[in-house]
């Protein structure tokens, strides 16, 4: 059954508005929230994860190749020292 008085019918038309506004504004912080969390953290000196990788295993080789020339090194040393 639909009311006929004019008051009801404006007051139901502007709650309707005003649920739309502030969901209109909840969405509007929440993507400005978002755009400055984005912001904030592209100012930060973060690394990819490629590039976190790539670094990773060329400290791995490098760690292998040391300890390569360290047992040449004593191998070396005990040779000198052995004559």
């Amino acid at each position: 059954m639909q009311s006929e008085n004019p008051f009801v019918s404006d007051f139901v038309k502007l709650m309707n508005s005003a649920a739309g506004t502030v969901a209109g504004m909840g969405r509007e912080a929440r993507d400005s929230a978002r755009e400055r969390f984005k912001e904030f953290v592209g100012d930060m000196d973060f690394v990819s994860r490629e590039e976190f990788d790539a670094v990773k295993e060329m400290a791995a080789t490098a760690r292998e190749e040391a300890e390569t020339l360290k047992k040449r090194v004593e191998e070396l040393e005990a040779r000198l020292n052995a004559k």
